[in-house]
């Protein structure tokens, strides 16, 4: 198995649920909507609405296995829809594949022939449709019903739209749902009431106990904060937030990283200037803990193993301040490129990029010839389920396994490359003790030159009290600050 990705991807948009009420019923004036649909005849279809978009998306991410994210991007791109109908449908995404289980489970008792049966389009329509009916207020219940209608009747027959109306009606006069049976287990009413898989809730149930594995669900299927890193080679953390507030951004320090910034409501923050002229990079909050682990100093000589898309490595640049050389490696080639256009986009001159597989690098680079090293390994990614909520469905038990004996496989392969009394930083953003404080000990086991570092750090202090001391690191889970959830251990070669 080769390695370099890592599990949970790139943080994603996430709007919050209190979306306008007549949004996603028409586009906005001056707008086109979506392009290069014909009726027959010859005569342009009417622009795609917000809920004819999140459907369109939610029947490929089921049927063809597309990636939420990155199918939202570019269909949002092709319907040009407005600021409001855009959050609409991002929310409708990503909120009908987070609560999946729990929609399924309420539609189960309204849908006479089952889910199962039912055509891919109309089992989507139907989730997207109960989920604003269950969870968004500001959108009527009755304006839901009566778009999943007149979407039925175009899209179908009679027969379905009819049926479409019935059920959402039913629901309506059903009052509070979901309703739960007598009987079922703690993680069982956990697994139904906030729509993760049953093994999932088990598993983080016996690892921490249930309160906490109900804590974790319940955040996951929150929306994510929009956090940025300040390139504090170029502007203060403090001089970065008086820009933004006097923008009129909602704008606060993070409490998680001296680095970061949290930002409400205010939109792509790629898209602007601030990012274009390299002032600021969007990272989560706990993935700006991890440069800050590793704690590299001007001059040093650092590798970043498992580097895309990039943030760790800036981030560890700024902090040398711009003094040294990273060397960030990526499988792909055209992630590392991805990270060069970040470090030039930054003004880092100190990052320099390599492709090819981390398993390979003990071999490739010189024994003993770095003062830091980065091991960011691939991993379960089940700590960006929030930003990610697909990734509840498409992962199971067994990938635990088969990606925990890689990571260990990668830790031995680099770790001949630190010098004696340097530093190696193993970071995941998963969850599961098995990629994390286990395989960190049986790499210990292995290793008696290399020494865990201890917690007596700026870093624990600041975290101390909520994050878990796991094993031979820290632990982050994603309700402790809302973000994503994340593992860090620090490894220092003896003398």
């Amino acid at each position: 198995m080769s390695a370099g990705g890592k599990g949970g991807g790139g943080p994603r948009p996430r709007t919050s649920g209190n979306q306008p009420a007549a949004s996603g019923t028409k586009p906005a004036p001056g707008r086109t909507g979506g392009a290069g649909r014909n009726r027959p005849g010859g005569k342009p279809a009417a622009p795609a609405s917000a809920r004819e978009v999140a459907l369109d998306i939610l029947v490929r991410v089921e049927q063809q296995g597309a990636y939420s994210n990155l199918l939202l991007g570019s269909s949002l791109q092709k319907a040009d829809l407005s600021r409001e109908d855009t959050g609409l449908a991002t929310e409708l995404v990503y909120g009908t594949l987070s609560r999946m289980i729990t929609l399924d489970y309420v539609l189960s008792s309204f849908v006479s022939k089952g889910m199962a049966k039912l055509e891919p389009w109309v089992r989507s329509l139907l989730r997207l449709s109960l989920y604003q009916i269950m969870y968004l207020d500001r959108v009527p219940s009755h304006a839901a019903v009566n778009e999943a209608v007149n979407i039925s009747k175009r899209r179908g027959h009679q027969g379905i739209s009819g049926m479409v109306n019935g059920v959402l009606r039913s629901v309506l006069r059903a009052g509070e749902l979901p309703v739960l049976p007598e009987g079922l287990s703690r993680e069982e009413r956990i697994s139904i009431l906030h729509s993760h898989p049953l093994w999932m809730v088990q598993r983080w149930s016996a690892e921490y106990g249930p309160d906490t594995a109900e804590a974790m669900c319940a955040a996951n299927n929150e929306p994510p904060a929009v956090s940025v890193r300040v390139n504090t080679t170029m502007i203060s953390r403090e001089a970065m937030l008086a820009e933004l507030l006097e923008a009129g951004l909602d704008a606060a320090e993070s409490k998680v990283s001296p680095a970061g910034l949290v930002i409400r409501g205010g939109g792509n923050l790629a898209l602007t200037s601030w990012y274009r002229d390299g002032y600021l990079s969007v990272q989560d909050e706990s993935s700006m803990l991890v440069a800050e682990v590793v704690a590299p100093e001007a001059g040093m000589k650092v590798l970043d193993c498992c580097a895309a898309p990039g943030g760790k490595s800036a981030h560890m640049g700024e902090l040398m301040k711009d003094e040294g050389s990273i060397l960030a490696n990526d499988l792909h080639e055209h992630k590392a490129g991805l990270i060069a256009e970040q470090a030039a986009r930054l003004g880092l001159e100190c990052i320099t990029t390599a492709s090819g597989d981390a398993l390979e690098l003990g071999a490739a680079l010189q024994p003993e010839s770095y003062d830091r090293i980065l091991l960011d390994a691939p991993c379960s990614g089940l700590g960006v389920i929030r930003r990610k909520p697909d990734l509840k469905w498409r992962k199971q038990p067994e990938d635990i396994a088969s990606v925990a004996a890689l990571q260990l496989e990668l830790l031995q392969s680099v770790s001949g490359l630190l010098k004696p009394g340097g530093v190696l930083v193993y970071s995941t953003c998963t969850t599961e003790q098995a990629e994390n404080s286990r395989v960190v000990a049986a790499f210990l086991e292995l290793n008696p030159g290399f020494a865990q570092v201890s917690f007596k750090s700026a870093v624990w202090e600041r975290l101390e009290g909520t994050a878990l001391a796991a094993g031979d690191g820290i632990q982050l889970l994603p309700h402790h600050y809302g973000s994503d959830g994340f593992y860090i251990a620090r490894l220092e070669r003896l003398l």
